[in-house]
């Protein structure tokens, strides 16, 4: 049996809905503190590698439908709280640790994504990494609980699958 089995159920999904308002919130945070001490636009550096920067993205990841003309801000909106939902409800089933921490993270970088496209009709962008003049695309907290929730998400997949595949031997 792995060491990672599962713990969640309805009785302890508002856990692991506590961790995706958690990091929906810190999200919030930070685009708040970015926006009120920086100028739009502008770029503070501080290291050879990363820029703390204000920028604002009207579309998805990669800037993907930046310049659609404004129905991806409802689009992406629909598509925010269809996964929220669909999230919070898979959070009431027995989940492993690993495979809840993941929705918890991708559930809560939705969030805090889409309560900056509700409100200010884009979604603010403030960490910028680059390796000489080429810039990794300007990206914020709720993007990285995305990523690292997918990451560990895949990572639960393969390895259950490889115990599976152990288990069968």
């Amino acid at each position: 049996m792995s060491v990672d089995t599962p713990l969640t159920s309805a009785a302890v999904a508002w856990r692991w809905w506590t961790l995706a308002i958690t990091v929906a919130v810190a999200d919030q945070l930070t685009k708040l503190a970015v926006s009120t001490l920086m100028f739009y636009g502008q770029s503070i550096p501080l290291t050879g590698f990363f820029n703390l920067v204000h920028a604002w993205n009207t579309g998805a990841a990669f800037s993907f439908l930046a310049d659609a003309g404004g129905w991806q801000r409802y689009f992406f909106i629909v598509i925010t709280l269809g996964v929220s939902i669909c999230l919070a409800v898979m959070l009431r089933r027995p989940r492993r640790r690993t495979e809840a921490f993941a929705y918890s993270l991708i559930m809560g970088g939705a969030l805090g994504n889409g309560f900056d496209r509700i409100m200010r009709g884009f979604v603010v962008d403030y960490l910028d990494f680059y390796w000489r003049s080429w810039h990794w695309p300007a990206f914020n907290l709720a993007d990285v609980g995305i990523v690292l929730g997918v990451s560990c998400l895949l990572w639960t997949t393969c390895h259950t699958a490889a115990e599976q595949q152990a288990a069968e031997q």
